[in-house]
């Protein structure tokens, strides 16, 4: 029985000290879960620094846009200012007949008006030359004062031409177009000449014809 006794007293003892171990074991593991637990957090960090630079890519995105958005509001404005000249593809150019009753000389008004869809400016003397079936005359400037004009778009400015009227009773010379020239440019357009259908023939000295200023029209040669 006292044999007995002593084997049970050692097995308790050695029993005791592998439940003690284990423990220890235990609280080990456990004291060494934290360092594992902090490689999530590191790698959240860095996936909230890649947000961040996605962020700020977009911030960058939009400053270029407004920038962008600036530069084209800024285009088409007149540059100074400045007013350009009428040009001939802008104008729509008509000539009528503007003789007054009584009057020595024939006169045809010749009108530009402005289609080009913005403002110009027009002055001086446009050219003015007419056809005819002994070949083209070229008028003469009366030599007044010209004015600048704005011209907005859709309003319009005429220019007289003058010319003497055929009482010979002869056929005279037939007048068969009229080719006018803005001023400041080389591109001409032809038109019908609507005035008297002859000029009197005469003695080569000089041209019967006289173009007036622009503005000029109905204010006689």
């Amino acid at each position: 029985m006292r044999v007995n006794k002593i084997t049970i007293a050692a097995l308790a003892v050695v029993a005791g000290l592998s439940l003690t171990a284990c423990q220890n074991d235990d609280d080990a593991t456990g004291r060494s879960d934290p360092p594992a637990a902090s490689t999530p957090s590191s790698s959240n960090g860095g996936s909230g620094s890649g947000g961040s630079d996605r962020g700020a890519g977009k911030d960058s995105g939009a400053k270029d846009s407004g920038a962008g958005e600036g530069t084209s509001a800024g285009t088409g404005s007149d540059e100074g200012g400045e007013i350009g000249k009428c040009r001939t593809d802008e104008l729509e150019v008509t000539a009528t007949d503007a003789t007054v009753g009584g009057d020595t000389d024939g006169t045809v008004a010749v009108e530009f008006t402005n289609g080009g869809g913005r403002d110009c400016a027009i002055s001086g003397y446009a050219g003015v030359d007419l056809k005819t079936d002994s070949g083209t005359l070229s008028a003469e400037r009366t030599g007044e004062q010209s004015p600048s004009v704005v011209l907005e778009d859709g309003e319009s400015v005429s220019f007289a031409v003058t010319y003497p009227v055929n009482d010979s009773g002869g056929s005279g010379v037939r007048v068969t177009g009229l080719v006018v020239t803005p001023p400041d440019e080389t591109k001409s357009v032809t038109l019908d000449w609507p005035g008297a259908a002859s000029l009197p023939v005469t003695d080569g000295s000089g041209t019967p014809v006289r173009v007036g200023p622009i503005g000029s029209a109905g204010q006689g040669g």
